[in-house]
């Protein structure tokens, strides 16, 4: 249990669990864990688990273990010697969002290890994990490449050139040209869905884990599995490709699925809801899977709010740079802070038509910030002008 007193979370000393390491033999075991009579600050908790992940195998890439995102590539790294691809954006991901954080805490050495470990990580992804035309997804243990062009089955992977983006690691020209192969490879217009990899493990010698007991297109073994679905189009927006994002949030959306009697008959689940994943093996292509409890429904989200409407919040700040489609000529947004409710209108307009700019209650801005000011009253008022971007 955290407790509570004047300093921040970070701060609060919390209690660590203790529990037998798992034996090589072992892929698992159950057992209850006990509170180690050690604590250490939530800061100190953290700082551990981000050392316990700087473990590199061959290619200076982070061991995959028994799996990373994609828990059935539990075979890929039985040995304690195969690589993820993916791991490494997100370890990038992690390390350099953690690395002001430490300098918060003053920190200087975690900080400038975090700096560095990043720099490695980049470099060896670019030595290591390019393959051509997008980027790999892993090594097996006998340092097989998996998500390569010289693969049978799961020759891309969407997770390693979405995450290229989405991290900033991956070299701009390269993470454009892998989500460019995403497009061509993995986007089924046809079909209204977004594939997670292809072609799907079925009968070669690649053993990734138990993704092959799952039938070739569906859930994770090349089906759309929504959550990175949804990461695909967080990559587009990022790379201020609004028309691929908006199609791709399109494709995904469930009303789009059951808008029509024929829709809903192939979809069969509920349309008001995300759906974990989506078939794309026949006869059951676009039939929908798991509904309700998936966590893409907060990435979704965070897509609509942050990615596409561009709402990003900081603290005591506000910003907004919206992603829009050419033909919408205004949203309305309502936030709360506090007691104070901010009534937000942007507006669309032509290039050159209407100087693009920000004004709080009539009052003209010098930059793009939107400060929640509790003083400021009950309601506020802001009108955001917006230049229309083609494209």
């Amino acid at each position: 249990m955290i407790s509570t007193g004047d300093t921040g979370v970070l701060d609060q000393s919390v209690h660590f669990l203790e529990g037998r390491a798992v034996n090589p033999d072992e892929d698992s075991y159950y057992d209850m864990p006990t509170i180690s009579n050690e604590q250490a600050s939530l800061y100190q908790h953290c700082v551990r688990a981000i050392q316990r992940g700087l473990r590199f195998g061959v290619h200076g890439l982070p061991l995959i273990g028994s799996c990373d995102w994609n828990d059935g590539m539990d075979k890929v790294g039985a040995e304690g010697k195969g690589e993820s691809v993916w791991l490494a954006f997100f370890l990038h991901e992690v390390l350099t969002r953690f690395m002001p954080v430490a300098e918060l805490h003053n920190d200087a050495a975690f900080a400038a290890r975090c700096l560095s470990e990043a720099a490695l990580l980049r470099q060896h992804i670019e030595q290591n994990a390019w393959d051509g035309e997008w980027y790999r997804r892993a090594y097996f243990d006998d340092g097989t490449p998996l998500g390569s062009s010289a693969n049978p089955e799961c020759q891309i992977d969407s997770i390693s050139q979405s995450w290229a983006v989405l991290s900033g690691a991956g070299d701009p020209a390269r993470a454009k040209q892998a989500m460019q192969s995403v497009d061509r490879h993995l986007v089924r217009r046809d079909a209204g869905l977004v594939q997670l990899l292809d072609p799907p493990f079925s009968t070669s010698d690649l053993n990734p884990g138990y993704i092959r007991g799952y039938v070739p297109g569906v859930r994770e073994n090349g089906g759309q599995y929504t959550h990175a679905a949804i990461w695909t189009a967080m990559a587009f927006a990022k790379l201020h490709d609004r028309k691929r994002a908006w199609e791709i949030l399109n494709i995904i959306n469930p009303i789009n699925h059951g808008n029509t009697a024929a829709k809903i008959a192939t979809y069969k689940v509920e349309p008001y809801v995300i759906a974990a994943d989506v078939y794309a093996v026949s006869p059951h292509i676009g039939r929908g899977g798991w509904t309700w409890y998936t966590g893409s429904s907060g990435w979704m989200y965070r897509l609509i709010i942050e990615s596409l409407l561009g709402i990003k919040l900081e603290v005591n700040r506000l910003t907004i740079e919206p992603l829009l489609p050419p033909d919408w000529p205004e949203i309305d947004i309502s936030y709360r802070h506090r007691e104070v409710t901010y009534h937000i209108h942007v507006e669309q307009v032509a290039v050159g038509s209407t100087p693009a700019g920000i004004t709080i209650n009539n009052a003209p801005q010098a930059d793009s910030v939107i400060w929640l000011d509790v003083a400021r009253g009950a309601d506020v008022v802001v009108e955001i002008v917006v230049e229309k971007v083609l494209g």
